[in-house]
């Protein structure tokens, strides 16, 4: 009886010795990250069976439980995760939306200034200081462009940087996480009963950190590991053997970082960035692709379109020596580029791309590739494809752009990125320094004899844009009316024949120039368009190029320079403050879900100083009963004396 007694005190001991132990172990642990609290699952032993029925044989101890919800752990994982690639996203476009809203170092300050002389010269075209400070206010847009432009490529090479910095974190934790599941084989080895709860703690935490780094997602296996896989299924983490991500060169553009995947057997994959989200390398990605591309290529559409119409309007113009206007921009290095893929058949050709319609262009970059005898332009900021039919030569059309072969033998699988404005920021250059060289004064003038007898007028004219082919702008061209309706042509002009019925006030186009006559001339009335010689005071081409601030030159017809700009300023502040808005309510969310797990999971202090009180008061009625159980032993040997 004494030895039954025995036993069920020692059992009733040894579970509340396993209680205190176990209690201890959560206070311990109270401010570890990641951890679950634990307990004691308790059973009876097998009862002894007596003619008067069952009788009990103590307690055990069955495991040690840690209490764990796995689907309020995936909601903390999805919410954190989300609220990661918000702040490294906002991290990025805070630097972007900062540099063009500064009202010191923005673009508006440069292009008021560049107009501003540009009318200076216009109201005083014969001032060389005018002509001076409108080159100087002119180097100042240049300039302007090409730091806006360095700062951005800073941030892009920042970005290129932390791409890497963060796929070599992702690495180790994915290795540190191959080794938790070995540990947790070997651990559990004993059966599956017996959970390694400490090592799945360390493994669930591992997971969390992987989790704020790039979006993951697990499947447990039979033997109690995890694989943990990125993307759309590429496998991260398999059992105990870890993938590793590197950070490469783009094959179609060498200054772009972006993510393979390498297996243990050395095999290595790019991942597309399109299913690499979440995190802070999701953060880092998608603001690239969303924010920093396009804003870089709007600014340097921005440099083409005002650089390109403004050097065809002053082409039309005349200078202070009384030669016509040349190039004002020089953009011989600010066109597309054209990047081959290095998988191309043969990586040294290029097709030839040109803008052909600057006012037309996007802020997109495109990809062309080549298959079954069709070639296929898809537009990256949208993914719309056009195709064009495998026919010789290649003369291609497209939002502005004139895509042609060129030096390019195609090859099926061919592919070639082209970034039709991207360097035209950077590269923009001043094409002239001379002051007199500002074509300021419009190259033809036009005059009445002295002896017409009817009431007709010329007005100034203007020069064609852009003037035919055959045009001589130096030529002069007399109109001599052989009645009130009809007039004929002496010179060498390129417009109407002989004979042609007048209307009055209609355009009169001849040799790349269109005039006006007004009124009735008489029969044997002449007018004159000739050289417009020592016109240095003339300011005709310098108001047209004046008037190019306020026409809506970009995105076809439907913008200016200015308000072009004003809408990159607008949509990244607006997608700044999106970022910070979503990256605020992913954070509310992972708080709530943090709170909801630590209600489950966490170690609450009070609870365990009650269960230590708890655990002790069994010990000692444990051992209480131990006495009893002596005393009882002691009265049946003196019984038996």
């Amino acid at each position: 009886m004494a030895s039954g007694i025995f036993n069920v005190a020692i059992s009733g001991l040894n579970v509340a010795q396993a209680g205190v132990l176990t209690t201890g172990h959560n206070i311990a642990n109270a401010s570890t990250p990641g951890y679950s609290r634990q307990r004691i699952v308790q059973t009876t032993n097998t009862p002894q069976f007596t003619g008067a029925g069952f009788i009990g044989k103590g307690a055990n101890v069955d495991t040690i439980q840690r209490i764990y919800n796995q689907f309020l752990s995936s909601q903390v994982l999805s919410a954190q995760t989300g609220a990661a690639q918000a702040d490294s996203y906002l991290a990025q476009i805070r630097q972007i939306d900062n540099l063009l809203a500064d009202p010191n170092a923005g673009l508006s300050p440069a292009l008021a200034d560049f107009f501003k002389g540009v009318q200076e010269v216009a109201a005083n075209p014969a001032s060389i200081p005018a002509r001076q400070a409108m080159l100087s206010a002119s180097q100042s847009l240049v300039g302007r462009f090409q730091s806006i432009d360095q700062r951005l490529r800073e941030i892009r090479e920042g970005v290129n940087s932390q791409i890497t910095s963060e796929i070599t974190l992702i690495n180790s934790y994915a290795k540190q996480i191959a080794d938790v599941n070995q540990r947790i084989i070997v651990a559990q080895a004993v059966g599956p009963t017996v959970p390694a709860n400490d090592l799945l703690d360390q493994r669930d935490q591992l997971i969390a950190e992987l989790n704020k780094e790039i979006r993951v997602t697990t499947q447990i296996q039979n033997d109690g590991t995890y694989s943990v896989f990125i993307g759309n299924g590429q496998p991260l983490v398999v059992g105990t053997l870890n993938y590793s991500l590197q950070a490469v060169a783009a094959p179609d553009d060498p200054e772009r970082t972006i993510v393979a995947l390498r297996s243990p057997t050395g095999t290595t994959v790019n991942i597309p960035e399109s299913l690499l989200s979440g995190g802070k390398l999701g953060g880092l990605i998608a603001f690239r692709a969303e924010s920093l591309d396009p804003v870089q290529n709007a600014l340097g559409r921005i440099a083409l379109t005002l650089a390109t119409n403004f050097n065809d309007q002053h082409r039309l113009g005349q200078d202070l020596t009384g030669v016509l206007g040349g190039n004002y921009f020089d953009l011989s290095r600010a066109g597309p580029t054209v990047m081959a893929n290095a998988n191309n058949a043969v990586p040294s050709q290029i097709p030839a791309v040109t803008i052909s319609d600057p006012g037309a262009l996007t802020t997109s970059d495109y990809r062309l590739t080549y298959a079954a005898g069709n070639y296929t332009l898809t537009r990256l900021s949208d993914s719309v494809s056009q195709t064009y039919a495998g026919v010789a030569p290649l003369s291609w059309n497209v939002d502005g752009l004139t895509i042609a072969a060129g030096a390019w033998t195609p090859v099926a699988g061919d592919s070639f990125l082209i970034q039709p404005t991207r360097n035209g920021a950077g590269n923009l250059a001043l094409a002239i320094t001379d002051p007199r060289n500002i074509a300021a004064a419009a190259p033809i003038r036009t005059t009445a004899a002295l002896t017409n007898s009817g009431t007709g007028s010329i007005n100034a004219g203007s020069v064609n844009a852009p003037p035919p082919p055959n045009a001589n702008l130096t030529q002069t061209v007399t109109l001599t009316f052989i009645s009130p309706t009809a007039f004929d042509v002496s010179g060498t002009g390129t417009g109407n024949p002989a004979g042609v019925a007048y209307t009055a006030g209609g355009d009169i186009s001849y040799n790349g120039w269109t005039i006006k006559i007004a009124g009735t001339p008489a029969a044997g009335d002449v007018f004159t368009v000739s050289v417009n010689a020592n016109g240095v005071s003339d300011n005709r081409n310098a108001m047209l190029l004046g008037a190019l601030q306020t026409q809506t030159k970009m995105s076809n017809g439907t913008a200016s320079y200015q308000s072009a700009y004003s809408q990159i300023v607008s949509q990244t502040g607006n997608k700044t403050r999106e970022v910070e808005v979503t990256g605020k309510a992913q954070q509310t969310l992972a708080d709530q879900a943090q709170i909801e797990v630590d209600k489950v999971s966490g170690v609450n202090l009070d609870e365990e100083a009650a269960n230590l009180l708890r655990y002790q008061q069994a010990y000692q009625a444990s051992a209480k009963l131990i006495e009893i159980a002596g005393r009882l032993f002691d009265e049946i040997l003196a019984i038996t004396r």
